[in-house]
């Protein structure tokens, strides 16, 4: 091994751990959004049939509710895991990167064509 190749084995093992835990982290986000799909196709149904009930005590109002409730925090919670900080920060700085790059390229033409 070169004195170059040594150097580059502790970065290549970060990258590699770095990598590992972006993947288990995408699995159980994964497992989480699967087990919520589960959770919502089934208070619908449990809605559904509670709608369809003809006797509607306040009792079944308030389990409706209470459901309704349940519905909205859990596609709430789904539509968060889709987006968060980490997941977009790496294209985010690469945007501000090669953005502010073009930005100064644009100056120095501007400045030389004039």
């Amino acid at each position: 091994m070169t004195k170059l190749e040594d150097n580059q084995q502790p970065e290549f093992d970060q990258e590699l751990e770095e990598l590992e835990t972006d993947l288990r982290l995408l699995k159980e986000r994964y497992a989480q959004v699967q087990q919520d799909q589960q959770k919502k196709a089934q208070w619908q149904q449990e809605l559904k049939n509670l709608q369809q009930n003809k006797h509607q005590t306040p009792e079944i109002k308030e389990e409706l509710k209470r459901i309704q409730k349940k519905l909205e925090v859990l596609e709430i919670n789904l539509e968060s895991q889709l987006f968060s900080w980490n997941s977009l920060k790496r294209p985010f700085w690469q945007v501000v990167r090669f953005g502010g790059l073009g930005v100064i390229i644009g100056w120095l033409l501007r400045s030389w064509i004039s």
